[in-house]
């Protein structure tokens, strides 16, 4: 029988695999939705969700910011396949209205605008601070913190394949807790900033 933290990692690696797979069927590569991979997914949240209580604060942290993803992703979906299946008609004049358009185009070509100019330095890039005190109950603001630290590495350049929001939720929950207990602080504030092209991640004590 697998463990908690063994159902946990399969649980994200489901998630991340459904978003793959729903991808795949609204681009036309999947002729079905992958109802397999969503249904082992609700078993798992339905199971974990009533034995709340035998996961330590590390597996229940995890576990909420793994529903709380796979809510977001649910609810995108299930609108995107609504969409698909009565977007027959919508589909036939959405081509014919990009037809219409590209004649308009080749008739009477307009010059697009400049592009607005990349900041110069990274001054003109703001920094994205956060403050929490128990992240594993603040679980929105760590997901603006982790949404800021991968937009500000794309903006830069940076590969963003290492990062996953349930790692990232782990190493606040455990930065803040050290940091707490190094200090004798309650707040922790952190902070996304660009310093010479390089993104940077701080966490800082409030005093």
């Amino acid at each position: 029988m697998a463990t908690i933290d063994e159902d946990l990692a399969q649980l994200e690696r489901d998630i991340r695999q459904l978003k793959i797979e729903y991808d795949q069927y609204f681009g036309g590569g999947r002729k079905r939705p992958p109802n397999e991979i969503e249904w082992r997914i609700e078993l798992v949240v339905k199971r974990y969700g009533e034995r709340g209580g035998e996961m330590k604060s590390g597996q229940r942290f995890k576990f909420n910011s793994l529903t709380q993803s796979y809510a977001k992703y649910r609810d995108m979906f299930r609108k995107r396949t609504k969409a698909k299946e009565e977007g027959s008609v919508v589909r036939h004049y959405g081509a014919a209205a990009r037809a219409i358009e590209a004649q308009r185009a080749h008739e009477h070509p307009v010059t697009p605008p400049p592009a607005p100019p990349v900041p110069a330095s990274a001054a003109e890039i703001p920094a994205f601070r956060m403050t929490c005190s128990q992240p594993e109950d603040e679980v929105d603001k760590v997901g603006q913190l982790y949404d800021a630290l991968v937009n500000a590495k794309e903006r830069a350049g940076e590969s963003t394949g290492k990062l996953s929001r349930a790692s990232f939720d782990e190493f606040v929950r455990k930065k803040t807790a050290a940091l707490q207990k190094q200090q004798n602080c309650r707040d922790v504030e952190y902070v996304v900033e660009t310093i010479d092209g390089q993104v940077k991640l701080k966490a800082l004590v409030k005093s």
